[in-house]
């Protein structure tokens, strides 16, 4: 018997609710993308997405296919492929709330939720067009001045907890222990996250506190709500040391969704290829 909960990906979609915070990685950290087909499957609506630091074709899916109401982000981009169609179109046409960040504040503000403080400070985005959009970020006058300059000031960054973050790993080890390699923003994500859901290509049977080596680069169970066994759970996008980005699939898409056509058609096709576990 496992010392964690392991999930159906159907028990997985239904811990996302309507209008949560959603944690999201980037597409370099794990995407799950076999959960966030899932996911717009259930219908989900008005999620907030938080990406750190940016999203790729996993939030334009969602956004898409009616998911999201507001994103918060450095980047939404589907990167060599060009700008992520559905994004754009819904920031054209003002059906989305977007808070503009920097990669830094985004993780600024997690890191203020896994301190347990309500705000962190931060010096670079101070007199940017960014700044100035932010209602919600605060510029002071630095209290702990000491250098003698009258005008130094400093923006202050409020914490964030997320509702749910979800993430594709590797694996997990038999005490649900998941194997993150040098992704430390998951680590960040899953501390400042209220419940955190991982789909893994394989449980092992190790435990990878008793390596060193491994150890280090775990993020532990104690942070850890549920597992779930997805194989290739992050395809198209990669996972590193794993498998790479199915870039044809990746540039098909970018392709099909320009139009809502296309994207539809395109979803409805993909949706139905992607069935694994969500009725187990």
């Amino acid at each position: 018997m496992n010392p964690f909960d392991q999930l159906s990906l159907k028990e997985l979609v239904n811990e996302v609710s309507n209008g949560s915070l959603l944690g999201i990685p980037a597409d370099y950290s794990g995407v799950p993308m076999h959960f966030t087909k899932a996911l717009i499957k259930k219908g989900v609506k008005d999620l907030r997405l938080y990406c750190l630091p940016l999203t790729t074709i996993q939030g334009d899916m969602l956004i898409g296919s009616g998911c999201v109401s507001e994103i918060e982000a450095a980047a939404v981009t589907l990167g060599e492929f060009g700008l992520a169609p559905q994004f754009s179109h819904a920031i054209e046409h003002n059906d989305l709330v977007i808070k503009d960040s920097t990669c830094p504040a985004l993780h600024a503000q997690l890191q203020a939720t896994e301190k347990s403080v309500p705000f962190m400070p931060l010096r670079g985005v101070i007199g940017s067009d960014i700044q100035k959009h932010r209602k919600d970020w605060q510029v002071i006058q630095n209290p702990m001045n000491s250098s003698g300059v009258k005008d130094e000031p400093i923006l202050l960054l409020p914490a964030v907890q997320l509702d749910v973050f979800v993430f594709h790993a590797a694996c997990a080890d038999r005490n649900g222990n998941i194997q993150i390699g040098r992704r430390r923003e998951l680590a960040t994500l899953a501390h400042a996250s209220k419940k955190v859901f991982v789909t893994v290509e394989k449980i092992v049977n190790d435990d990878f506190f008793e390596n060193e080596l491994t150890a280090a680069t775990c993020l532990p169970a104690l942070y850890i709500d549920g597992i779930s066994v997805i194989k290739n759970g992050a395809w198209p996008c990669a996972l590193p040391g794993v498998y790479p980005a199915d870039n044809e699939e990746i540039k098909k898409y970018s392709i099909a969704a320009k139009t809502k056509q296309g994207f539809d058609e395109y979803m409805k096709y993909s949706l139905s290829q992607s069935s694994q576990g969500y009725n187990k």
